[in-house]
């Protein structure tokens, strides 16, 4: 751990100290509804939070061009762009589910910005099918209103410093929170946090960053021990609401209580979150911009937190897609080019969005054993699907997926195109019409690394909330 010249018991109050000269932290919180076929918005409140704006002063305008939706703060008299971000949400998730169809629900959702000195309007731009951003809501924020609200509850658990690197200004923060766990369960989600994030820093490019993020810890305790697993009938209260069977999948885990998510984190530095559910069970979640969930006590839980981080911080699409979701599939049609960095239609092989990775004469589309992949993986879901009905242990389930794992490497090791990087189809939950760039990647199935394209994203992201150190001069040393 390090920190400066800080001791570790100080490392809260030295990172406070080191905020002291960024703004204040502008939380806007709003409901977001409708269905499949519309959408609105309104406003529910605005926050100024505890902490200070986290974030590098520098960098406050996003040019990675990720996420279903975009937030812009503009100067309501000048019209300057003061900040913006992509993002995506829960509601653009489910507008894309057969409930959707039939049905209007309400989401809670924020956007966070460094206060500004002036008025401003608050732009959410929706994106479309042609990947090009339209407005979709405007609302006038004046920060210093009588109806802002300013002075809030004390923090209800106490941030542990997990993983603390510089002040938060110049480094990605990461905030791993705890659903689930009771008071005497503290120090188990404290060490269990500081496993999962070790774990993510022996991944590349994670591994090679490490000292970009610090890393943050809070649980607020709970009565019961684990979260809610609707399908099995148990059902607990815990400070994050958090859940399985999102969506009607039972491995799919989220938090639809935007408002208590967004009051326990503010009392922790963070641009990302990461909530470990005290859990034995399978399963876990992510959205782009908002938060990643994982099963912290699973025997896959290092595999879980990575590849859910993936889609939180990076805005990685999933490359599976032999796996049931609770998605309707875009039909036989052409299919629109995904926003995401990692999957293709492939509507053009010539502009192919990572063809500088791709070697001169490889041919595209890539060959692989699609079709043999595909039979044995018909056959292991069946089984999959059957040891859950059954209600069979999760050793049975975790050594289902030990076994999968194990024959889908030795099919890729003698494969043709086994390292190279191509256009491979069958992505993004379809078996035609999208395309990844490797046959393996821990967005593809349970490997262990990042395929080039993913890394590449992943270092993007890094570079736009973090601050370089400084070199180390000759005779000194680099605090």
């Amino acid at each position: 751990m390090r920190f400066s010249s800080c001791l570790p018991a100080t490392l809260l109050a030295c990172c406070a100290s080191a905020l002291a000269a960024q703004p204040a932290t502008v939380r806007v919180d709003y409901l977001h509804s409708g269905n499949a076929q519309g959408e609105s918005y309104a406003m529910d409140r605005v926050v100024i939070e505890p902490l200070p704006w986290p974030g590098d002063m520098g960098r406050t305008l996003d040019d990675t061009d990720r996420g279903i939706n975009k937030v812009e703060v503009v100067d309501a008299k000048t019209g300057r762009l003061l900040y913006s971000r992509g993002f995506s949400t829960i509601f653009g998730e489910w507008k894309t589910t057969a409930e959707a169809s039939n049905l209007t629900r309400g989401f809670g959702e924020s956007v966070r910005f460094p206060k500004p000195d002036v008025p401003v309007k608050v732009r959410i731009l929706k994106r479309g099918t042609d990947n090009a951003f339209t407005l979709a809501w405007s609302v006038d924020v004046d920060t210093d209103a009588p109806d802002v609200i300013r002075k809030q509850p004390p923090a209800p658990a106490k941030p542990i410093p997990i993983r603390v690197n510089g002040p938060s200004a110049g480094k990605v923060d990461l905030l791993i929170l705890g659903d689930g766990y009771t008071r005497g369960e503290q120090k188990k989600f404290e060490q269990t946090a500081k496993r999962l994030a070790d774990y993510l820093f022996t991944v590349s490019p994670f591994k090679e960053r490490a000292q970009d993020f610090n890393v943050w810890g809070l649980a607020v305790p709970t009565e019961e021990s684990g979260v809610s697993r609707p399908s099995t009938g148990t059902h607990h209260a815990s400070a994050l609401n958090t859940r399985y069977d999102i969506f009607g999948s039972e491995r799919y885990v989220l938090t639809t209580d935007n408002r208590a998510l967004r009051d326990i984190a503010q009392h922790a530095p963070y641009e990302f979150i990461e909530i470990l559910v005290n859990n034995d069970t399978y399963g876990g979640g992510g959205i782009y911009g908002q938060f990643s969930t994982a099963a912290a006590n699973n025997d896959w839980a290092n595999y879980l937190f990575v590849h859910e981080f993936g889609h939180h911080f990076a805005g990685l699409a999933d490359e599976y897609y032999t796996s049931p979701v609770a998605y309707q599939s875009r039909g036989e049609g052409p299919k629109p080019e995904p926003w995401e960095p990692n999957v293709t239609a492939l509507h053009d092989p010539a502009q192919l969005k990572w063809r500088a990775h791709v070697k001169t004469g490889t041919v595209l589309p890539t060959a692989w054993p699609k079709e043999e992949y595909e039979t044995h993986s018909r056959e292991y879901q069946k089984v999959r699907a059957q040891l859950r009905k059954d209600g069979r242990p999760e050793s049975e389930m975790s050594r289902l997926f030990r076994d999968d794992l194990a024959w889908t490497n030795a099919l890729f090791s003698r494969a043709p195109n086994a390292r190279a990087v191509g256009a491979f189809e069958g992505a993004n939950y379809e078996a035609k019409g999208y395309y990844r760039s490797q046959q393996q990647c821990l967005m593809f199935d349970r490997s262990e690394a990042f395929c080039a394209v993913c890394a590449e994203a992943v270092e993007q992201t890094i570079d736009l909330y973090s601050r370089p150190l400084p070199i180390k001069q000759a005779g000194g040393t680099n605090k």
